[in-house]
């Protein structure tokens, strides 16, 4: 009898495989980092075939470390960075440029036209997106009128396109599916959210031929083999972290702290359009049926803490981080605005690029630690404001999970700004667990939601401090810092 389901965790910066038992427990990891390519400011690409050489070199180490055999998995099931994506090449399976990642902006001009247009408007009414570099479809275009002969090679029905899930699919199915869940088709620009179909009308706006889209499936149940294992959950990593948090009833919210910060809340079958500058997204689709969400996306999360100690060198690792943040009182007036790449929700601004304000002659790194945890925090507190506006309702407590979570600091931080409790389980790695999930109730190891709800288990609530005069000025001066990175880079 099979014992494990084998999760397939392809992140922005790493590639993991997790061997998760019958009872939800972890039993091994393997990780691998890959290269982050910056041809230009403000461009960010990937090596498509290095992520799926990450991730099968993961899946085979993890399966040794565990002493697994191929008929020991019940079931595969992926998650995956969403927006970004690749073209290849239908006969040779070579992708013919980079990966172009979520975070990557060279779009920002397409993207305004469509604003100064008013295209923006039908976009986010199909769609439930906005005209944003974030998501994939400009990516796309650019591809195909930048790559000599793609676009002819495209219109001849000879490239794919897809977002890493098909790319990890159609590489351990031999080529044999192209697929891609709901939850990773409406992050395209190219998906209707009220149909559940690819749109015509968007393709013919973006200039992007039919033929290169991959067949829209569930995130739970078969939908292909892998050496005769099913893959039978696939899902983007964000829904796959709702899931795996067990937030399924309308209301419930989870935010998740990884290279950026997203917070989603369940909004179930309704499609809820924010008025406050938030996304609309289909949290998961099960036998045919959507449920949906809304959506704060984030650009810079852990990523900054990643950045304090690759591109400036000031800490060697996260625990050196967070000491030198708690070894200080406050940020000794420092305000760190993350936009490297644009900011993201609410604020929708490409052209936006980093700062770090305040500073004195008494500045230390112990105070820029601190400011970058604030600056985590501030920015998700921005999305649950926009959260209660649209939801018109205050909400008490955030099921919280990703690497930054382990950070007492940072939570206890971040309960005080958001004035509501902050919820952390003891297993972190819910978006492993979320795909797992769906792969197991996809083949039948978990018969119902409810199961994958016991599974769910508290590790610690953070409780609010009551607002105050200094909690105040840090959030005023934190809104006069974002006001002053925006429009930096527009020509």
């Amino acid at each position: 009898m099979s014992k494990f389901i084998l999760s397939l965790d392809q992140g922005t910066s790493s590639s993991r495989s997790v061997l998760i038992d019958h009872e939800g427990k972890m039993v091994a990891v393997s990780k691998k980092e890959f290269a982050q390519i910056y041809p230009k400011p403000g461009m960010v690409e990937h090596d498509a075939e290095a992520i799926w050489e990450s991730q099968s070199g993961t899946m085979l180490d993890v399966m040794k470390e565990a002493g697994a055999k191929l008929g020991d998995i019940s079931a595969i099931g992926i998650s995956n960075q969403r927006e970004t994506v690749v073209v290849w090449d239908r006969e040779t399976g070579k992708p013919v440029y980079n990966a172009i990642v979520w975070q990557d902006r060279r779009t920002a001009g397409v993207c305004q036209q469509l604003i100064d247009a008013n295209v923006d408007q039908v976009i986010s009414s199909l769609t439930g997106l906005r005209a944003d570099p974030y998501f994939s479809a400009t990516k796309v275009r650019w591809i195909l009128d930048n790559v000599e002969g793609a676009r002819a090679r495209a219109e001849a029905g000879k490239l794919c396109m897809g977002t890493i899930d098909s790319w990890l699919v159609w590489n351990l199915t031999e080529g044999k599916r192209h697929l891609t869940d709901a939850t990773n088709a409406c992050r395209t620009l190219l998906y209707n959210i009220h149909s559940g179909q690819w749109d015509d009308d968007l393709l013919e706006m973006f200039d992007i031929p039919k033929s290169m889209l991959p067949e829209i499936v569930d995130s739970s149940g078969i939908v292909a083999h892998w050496k005769g294992i099913p893959i039978a959950g696939v899902v983007g990593d964000q829904q796959a972290s709702l899931f795996g948090q067990g937030c399924f009833e309308a209301g419930q919210i989870k935010n998740t702290y990884g290279t950026g910060c997203f917070m989603l809340m369940n909004t179930g079958d309704r499609i809820v359009s924010s008025k406050n500058n938030l996304l609309t997204t289909v949290a998961i689709q099960m036998n045919g049926k959507r449920e949906f969400a809304l959506e704060g996306s984030i650009f810079m999360g852990g990523a900054i803490f990643n950045w304090l100690r690759d591109g400036l060198g000031i800490v060697k690792d996260v625990y050196e981080f967070d000491a030198l943040a708690k070894s200080v009182d406050d940020n000794g007036g420092v305000v760190f605005v993350p936009a490297f790449t644009g900011l993201g929700a609410p604020h929708w601004d490409p052209f936006a690029r980093g700062s770090i304000m305040g500073m004195t002659r008494g500045t230390t790194k112990a105070h820029l630690c601190r400011a970058a945890l604030e600056a985590v925090s501030f920015q998700s507190a921005d999305l649950l404001e926009c959260i209660e506006k649209d939801a018109a309702t205050k909400v008490n407590e955030i099921r919280v999970d990703g690497g930054a979570s382990v950070s007492k600091l940072l939570m206890k931080i971040q309960a005080d700004h958001m004035q509501c409790e902050i919820v952390r389980p003891k297993n972190l790695e819910t978006t492993s667990f979320g795909a797992a999930a769906l792969a197991g109730l996809g083949v039948g190891v978990w018969s119902s939601k409810q199961d994958i709800s016991a599974i769910w288990d508290l590790d610690l609530r953070f409780k609010p401090q009551p607002w105050n005069c200094e909690l105040e000025r840090q959030k005023a001066d934190w809104n006069k810092a974002v006001e002053r990175t925006k429009n930096w880079s527009k020509e």
